[in-house]
């Protein structure tokens, strides 16, 4: 894997950041006000869709800025050679995880029901249901992530560093979802500190087995997508208790100390020393 010619990990992410956390702390504000009319939500809605493509934008420029367009495209959909078993991990692997962890949570008192089907989703977007937003969020977000920001933080460090370091950006850009009233981020404020610092502490783990099915994918933009999909809508799809939720970041916690140990070779590699 050779990714040093993604050249400019830190303006990309002050860029990647600065732009929505305007447009969405704008979108915060409008949530509190009293005026709810139609107007207002359009435009809540307009700055909030704003804020997920301005990261696409900030990469779009940089790929071009760095002549990277050729090896864009070739990793949009799936590079040659990669392996088959990368899709089932990225389909199955959250979803999976979190019935674990139900399973997990019954002895110690939570409810069997758990397992049923939600009715409805749990959380509001404005004008936009909330099934575009989970279709929409994982696209957009990845078309930035996995097409320029992830690779120009590991020309720099390791995967693994690459992982922490881009948890803690993304925990950062997460903050202004918390204060839209109605987002899935600001029900999880809402459920409690607890929950909030789960939801936090989650996107680390997440992210490490993210890359690692991305960077043995042949960094493949869509296995990225495909794996935060199945994330997005498997939380949505059962009637799972938040600290259930909780239960699952150790899940895969431990998942990912084993992924880590068991491939280092992709983990601890320095950019100086890969093939």
């Amino acid at each position: 894997m050779n990714v040093s010619r993604y050249r400019h990990p830190v303006a990309f992410y002050v860029l990647a950041t600065a732009i929505p956390w305007a447009l969405w702390f704008t979108t915060a504000w409008l949530s509190h006000r009293p005026d709810t009319s139609r107007l207002t939500l359009g435009t809540m809605t307009g700055l909030a869709l704003a804020g997920l493509v301005a990261p696409v934008l900030v990469a779009i420029w940089f790929i071009r800025k760095d002549g990277l367009t050729r090896d864009v495209r070739t990793r949009l959909v799936s590079p040659p050679g990669a392996p088959t078993w990368i899709w089932g991990a990225a389909l199955f692997l959250l979803p999976v995880s979190l019935l674990v962890a139900t399973a997990i949570s019954i002895p110690f008192g939570y409810d069997i029901s758990q397992f049923r089907l939600r009715d409805s989703f749990s959380f509001t977007a404005g004008l936009m249901p909330a099934w575009i937003v989970l279709l929409l969020a994982p696209v957009l977000e990845e078309l930035a992530w996995k097409t320029y920001g992830t690779d120009s933080l590991a020309s720099r460090m390791n995967v693994l560093w690459t992982s922490l370091v881009f948890g803690v950006v993304w925990v950062l850009w997460h903050v202004p979802l918390g204060f839209i009233k109605g987002y899935y981020q600001a029900e999880v404020v809402d459920e409690g500190w607890i929950h909030s610092l789960n939801y936090a502490v989650s996107l680390i783990p997440f992210l490490i087995l993210m890359n690692w099915l991305y960077y043995r994918g042949g960094r493949s933009v869509l296995v990225a997508i495909v794996f935060h999909l199945a994330a997005n809508f498997g939380n949505e799809l059962f009637n799972t208790h938040p600290d259930t939720k909780v239960i699952q970041t150790g899940v895969l916690l431990v998942l990912s100390i084993v992924v880590i140990w068991r491939d280092r070779a992709l983990f601890l590699t320095p950019p100086s020393r890969r093939a």
